[in-house]
């Protein structure tokens, strides 16, 4: 069973609404919807929410979608938080929203932190997509599980040692069915799960 959605960290949130462009919020709006149509982002039949999408701010800080959050087919301003600072170490971040980051927000910031050219992250679920892709792509240790510091330390790894002509996409081993792209904008990761995504149909 996944558990996914439980928050694993210390967040510490501001309580306010965040200033999210109209454009940030359209780009958002766009790929977070076409993720759950997909299925790629939702909600277990246990009401257990699974996948978030982020983009970044400014400099070292993001926006993403609150937790518990999967549930829900279109998710307004309120829904997303904006995360201003985190500590690995300490396994720890702050966000200023109404809801809590996202669970899976130290991940997301491990890639953020790694890669200044990284505009945006999405974290995705695909019991075959992760069966199938499971090694052949890079995948964490089967022993890391997610929302922990040492999956920050695992995804920081990875993503520094991926090579330019290397699809940005990776597999979680111990995070079953969880999947992570990344890249410039929300379009260009988004584009990568949707080559892996229809060439999985494809194969099936």
């Amino acid at each position: 069973m996944s558990d996914e959605g439980y928050i694993k960290f210390n967040c510490k949130r501001i309580e306010r609404d965040i200033d999210l462009s109209a454009q940030t919020f359209e780009s958002l709006s766009k790929w977070r919807q076409l993720m759950f149509e997909s299925g790629l982002i939702g909600v277990y039949s246990n009401g257990v929410g699974y996948g978030n999408i982020s983009v970044r701010a400014v400099a070292n800080s993001f926006y993403i979608s609150g937790t518990a959050t999967g549930i829900l087919p279109v998710l307004e301003k309120k829904h997303y938080a904006l995360v201003t600072s985190w500590s690995f170490n300490q396994n720890s971040l702050k966000c200023t929203g109404i809801l809590n980051a996202s669970a899976e927000s130290l991940s997301h910031a491990a890639i953020y932190e790694s890669l200044p050219n990284v505009g945006a992250v999405i974290h995705f679920h695909h019991k075959g997509m992760w069966n199938k892709y499971l090694n052949s792509l890079h995948t964490t240790s089967t022993d890391v599980l997610y929302g922990t510091t040492e999956m920050a330390k695992e995804i920081t790894n990875i993503v520094t040692m991926s090579q330019p002509d290397q699809d940005s996409i990776l597999v979680m081993g111990g995070h079953e069915e969880g999947i992570v792209a990344w890249g410039e904008t929300l379009d260009v990761a988004g584009e990568v799960i949707l080559k892996y995504y229809k060439s999985f149909l494809k194969d099936s």
